[in-house]
């Protein structure tokens, strides 16, 4: 089964991700995170099959998140308000974003996608 890939094709870190897919051959389909960002209801899907608590899907170093005050704003949000904040712009969601639609990881380390992508 291919995996979903929601990137940015700025990110250094999602490039680093995408080299690895490549390297590895591992099929997926790439979405644009920023051009497409996930809707609040795929967003908590991620997040419950994560097994993360929904904080970590925030992009705590972007500019946006930081002008947007958004560690403030989630301090006391419900699951449901972080991913109402998070689908509203691609650019707070930390990325990439990986799932076969049963495992999902959140950044790129190369152990965690050896461990979870890798065909064994």
């Amino acid at each position: 089964m291919a995996l979903t890939f929601y990137w940015y094709p700025n990110c250094g870190t999602c490039k680093k991700a995408k080299k690895w897919l490549d390297d590895n051959k591992v099929d997926y389909t790439s979405i644009h995170i920023v051009e497409e960002p996930p809707s609040k209801e795929k967003l908590l899907d991620l997040i419950e099959k994560s097994d993360l608590p929904a904080k970590k899907f925030f992009n705590t170093s972007g500019k946006k998140y930081r002008e947007q005050n958004i560690k403030d704003k989630i301090s006391n949000a419900t699951t449901e308000e972080m991913a109402m904040i998070l689908s509203s712009d691609g650019m707070l969601i930390k990325r990439p974003i990986v799932t076969d639609g049963q495992k999902v990881t959140v950044g790129f380390k190369e152990e965690t996608f050896n461990e979870n992508w890798l065909r064994k």
